[in-house]
């Protein structure tokens, strides 16, 4: 075989592996993901990706820092929104209000990550709304604005209204992603957290293909 011939033939195999691979690494329904029977409500602008958790799950601190460095390269028409959810544990519940406080105050992209680390590395017990208030001004917010805001009526209903979010997307267990309200991911399917990520970016890439064909 020529040289020439060698090399048309080392293309032609590398491109058929190639396309192998990217088929072999399609998501699948009911094995990489599942579709919620009652999509969520979506905007209509952007491919919405819902991580629903909760800060006592150890899982979802592990997961906190790689979610963020994936969210900070999400393109202009994705967004990340995130959903603390309680299964109807008190403890959760509290927990739930405070991520809820904390977004009204916009301090999320300062402490975010910092909830995570008081309850797990630095065993900070939140058992009670005076510790969290506590914990709260030691992170440098004014007390009686934040206690204002985690006591108020509006912050109480919001765990209850994130728990029947995540009942209508059939979510048993946390962390969880959503993507563009209707596509459930498989966790154990994904094997590991950027697995379930890669998982993520294809199913985003198939929620924008549907909205164009959609569009047109």
């Amino acid at each position: 075989m020529t040289s020439l011939l060698r090399i048309i033939s080392s293309l032609i195999f590398t491109t058929l592996i190639g396309t192998t691979a990217s088929c072999a690494g399609d998501v699948q329904s009911g094995r990489d993901f599942t579709v919620i029977d009652q999509p969520l409500a979506v905007p209509n602008d952007k491919i919405e990706v819902v991580e629903f958790f909760s800060y006592a799950c150890s899982h979802c601190k592990e997961f906190h820092p790689t979610l963020d460095a994936w969210a900070a390269k999400l393109p202009k028409d994705v967004t990340l929104r995130r959903v603390p959810v309680t299964f109807n544990r008190p403890p959760w519940a509290r927990l739930s209000r405070l991520y809820f406080t904390l977004e009204a105050m916009g301090e999320l992209p300062r402490l975010n990550g910092a909830v995570f680390t008081s309850l797990h590395d630095e065993r900070y017990v939140m058992n009670s709304d005076e510790s969290v208030v506590e914990w709260a001004v030691k992170k440098g917010l004014d007390k009686n604005k934040f206690n204002a805001l985690f006591t108020s009526f509006s912050i109480q209903n919001l765990p209850s209204r994130a728990d029947q979010e995540a009942a209508t997307a059939g979510i048993r267990g946390v962390p969880s992603l959503v993507v563009d309200g209707k596509y459930l991911l498989n966790n154990e399917a994904a094997g590991s957290y950027l697995g379930l990520l890669n998982a993520a970016d294809k199913l985003i890439i198939k929620a924008r293909t549907e909205r164009r064909k959609k569009s047109k």
